[in-house]
């Protein structure tokens, strides 16, 4: 055991709380989530930021000592890497993204040129039991995922967004629906399901207006896989859904048939239920195409809108809404009538039950059987301000109002 001073720590490990100063050990346990402290060799031109624990970007130089994380990645359109058996001070390992997983480099895009090669230097130590010097390596995340996790969305209506791969689009169409919703006047909150470590996703979620924001390396989890991506999303979903906002936006990074577990999330029942309105990105119209038949073939799922590069033209819009029969809108152009296709479907009633009892005549407004004013109610069973029911008038918000 030694003590080291770091010159970056990532943003993978920021539930770790790192200080500059850190002790680290010879022995490395080669699990996903362990914290382990590396030398920069070498100095980059492309893809040669590391993104912090205030979710700011910092240029890597060589001879940086930086902390990150173990993990695996498997990008389409950036690098590809796994998690090495066995792990030593010297050993050669690789910056696999800007969130600061390493792992062993297989292969990336020629474009980014080859990763950061970096020395390992050790397991980062961190002291639980009070008194006593005795460490243990550090590991990301501050609560352990159940496998098992429950779904309880309490009726908060949600709006998924998934794509036809990484980079087409899903978070400038989940960034401009947080910003139209929220300046509608609801309370939104959004997460992060799948993907590889890296916080500006939701971060961009919160510039936009989102509450509070969630994302799966809060529960420890490097990079997401078909084993666990279901039981992150009914994790994430059921603790945002507690805190009763108007509404959650979900985006499923990577693709539909990506190595990040999407598939798994929408082939859970619960989750399905769960997902409101179902938004398409994707980057051409053939990527739509397929997006649209496989959600449609596969998993049940009738997308409300399609948005991405595919539809940054009226070429392509054309093209998809005259073969898709699905609404083509560019979520960066078309924000807010993205946003009023989603609202409606998120605030629509459930059609009835063919068994259900037919409903109550309705009275005249404010008036019940004796002729007595009836209190109003928001759509949760609380005293809706100013005697409104339901949504706000004019104001496309459930259950409240908003000043003028």
């Amino acid at each position: 055991m030694k003590t080291i001073g770091l010159d970056k720590i990532s943003s993978v490990t920021r539930a770790c709380g790192l200080q500059r100063e850190v002790r680290i050990s010879s022995e490395i346990p080669c699990e996903e989530g362990v914290v382990v402290a590396v030398r920069v060799r070498h100095d980059k031109s492309t893809y040669n930021q590391l993104e912090l624990p205030s979710g700011r970007m910092a240029q890597v130089k060589r001879g940086d000592v930086i902390a990150g994380a173990l993990g695996h990645r498997q990008a389409l359109f950036g690098y590809a890497g796994h998690l090495p058996e066995t792990l030593a001070p010297g050993d050669t390992i690789h910056l696999l993204n800007m969130g600061g997983v390493l792992g062993v480099f297989d292969g990336g895009s020629p474009d980014l040129g080859p990763p950061f090669e970096c020395e390992v230097l050790g397991a980062v130590l961190h002291f639980p039991y009070l008194g006593e010097r005795i460490g243990v390596a550090a590991r990301i995340g501050g609560d352990a995922l159940d496998p098992a996790a429950k779904l309880d969305a309490h009726g908060v209506p949600v709006a998924a967004l998934v794509g036809s791969c990484m980079n087409c689009g899903k978070t400038a169409a989940a960034v401009s629906l947080v910003r139209e919703l929220s300046h509608s006047g609801w309370t939104v909150d959004g997460f992060k399901a799948t993907g590889v470590s890296l916080r500006r996703d939701v971060l961009a979620l919160e510039d936009a207006g989102a509450r509070t924001t969630s994302i799966f390396t809060d529960l420890g989890i490097v990079t997401t896989t078909e084993a666990n991506a279901a039981p992150v999303t009914r994790t994430l979903l059921s603790r945002l859904a507690a805190g009763k906002p108007d509404a959650i936006v979900a985006e499923l990074g990577d693709g539909l048939l990506g190595a990040y577990g999407v598939a798994s999330i929408l082939d859970d029942p619960g989750i399905r239920a769960a997902f409101t309105a179902v938004i398409l990105a994707a980057n051409d119209p053939v990527a739509a195409w397929g997006g649209v038949r496989m959600l449609r073939e596969r998993f049940g799922i009738e997308p409300v809108a399609v948005t991405g590069p595919a539809t940054d033209n009226l070429a392509g819009t054309r093209i998809i809404e005259e073969q898709l029969g699905v609404p083509a809108i560019n979520a960066r152009t078309e924000g807010a009538r993205l946003a009023a296709v989603v609202k409606e479907k998120l605030t629509a009633r459930p059609a009835p039950h063919p068994l259900a009892p037919s409903p109550t005549p309705s009275l005249p407004p404010g008036e019940g059987e004796t002729g007595q004013d009836v209190p109003k109610h928001d759509g949760r069973g609380r005293p809706s301000p100013g005697g409104r029911v339901g949504m706000g008038e004019g104001t496309g918000v459930r259950g409240h109002e908003v000043s003028k």
